[in-house]
């Protein structure tokens, strides 16, 4: 009888241990697939006319889309001047905000979904003339730590650069938002240990592109990744601009980018990646996208990459 149990039992394993061993192998290094992060690109509006938010706007969905980590909607404001009180994006159904907008005040409702929802954790990237929106909401300029012109001025608050590595504030009277030449001219990264900026090269040359400087704002909880400086006689201010820097608000985060005045400086393999990378931080607080292109800039030679035809 004792014979009889301790087949039966033996039988059992076998049958259980070739189970096992028809199970297909898996790898040991098999990587599992991060979901998508849900970005809602917001355009519809430019004050200035070399602003073609009808041509960025599929570079930027493709920017975000190429690195893999990104699903994009695109939201697009009514024209100026029409009516906007019952628009509001489904702010809470994404995990960043990407703002190609320059236009029209948004109704009330609208502007308090945004608040609350980057204050619950939102992300927020701006991008280039993005800075120029809404100077008289007060939230939408401490989001963003420094905006330029729309009639912004010493009230705004200070102007703000890059000097023997910390932040000079300027408090002189005057108005906000100043750029020179577009032309090329060099990034250097100021904090190489930010996940969105390390193992980036310190020094490298952007690509065809406005330099902005002379912004105004609150600039609270303003963290500087890097700065531009471009010379005066392109009209620069001969000084280190904020080009690449972050903001908390409430638990949100803000990356801003002062890069991307047009499809060809967006094109330049730095945008490229630093918009990938904070775009991810923004949305998550960490960055997966590590890798450095093999094309990214050096100091002395641009890198361009199309993504989508350039008009």
């Amino acid at each position: 009888m004792a014979g009889r149990k301790m087949v039966a039992a033996a039988l059992v394993l076998f049958s259980f241990l070739g189970t096992l061993w028809a199970q297909p192998e898996k790898p040991m290094n098999e990587e599992k697939t991060l979901p998508k992060i849900k970005a809602l690109l917001l355009d519809g509006q430019m004050v200035f006319e070399g602003h073609k938010w009808q041509e960025t706007t599929p570079v930027l969905k493709a920017i975000l889309e190429a690195g893999g980590r990104f699903a994009v909607d695109v939201f697009t404001f009514p024209p100026k001047g029409r009516p906007n009180e019952d628009v509001c994006p489904p702010f809470s159904d994404y995990d960043v905000v990407v703002m190609n907008y320059e236009g029209d005040a948004w109704a009330e409702k609208t502007k308090q979904a945004f608040v609350s929802y980057m204050r619950q954790g939102g992300g927020l990237v701006v991008v280039h003339a993005a800075d120029n929106a809404f100077a008289e909401w007060p939230e939408w300029n401490e989001m963003i730590g420094l905006g330029g012109w729309g009639g912004r001025n010493e009230t705004a608050g200070p102007m703000v650069w890059w000097q023997d590595g910390k932040l000079v504030y300027d408090t002189s009277p005057g108005p906000a938002g100043y750029h020179g030449q577009k032309a090329d001219w060099v990034v250097t990264i100021r904090d190489p240990n930010h996940p969105i900026t390390a193992g980036l090269p310190t020094r490298w040359l952007h690509c065809c592109d406005e330099l902005y400087s002379k912004l105004r704002g609150p600039a609270i909880n303003l963290h500087v990744l890097a700065t531009g400086r471009q010379d005066p006689a392109q009209r620069g201010t001969g000084r280190d601009e904020l080009c690449l820097f972050t903001i908390s608000y409430g638990k949100g985060r803000i990356f801003h980018t002062t890069l991307g005045h047009d499809t060809a400086s967006m094109q330049c393999v730095g945008f490229i990646v630093t918009l990938q990378r904070g775009a991810e931080w923004a949305a998550a607080g960490t960055v997966t996208l590590k890798e450095v292109p093999e094309d990214f800039p050096t100091e002395t030679q641009t890198r361009s990459r199309s993504l989508v035809p350039v008009k």
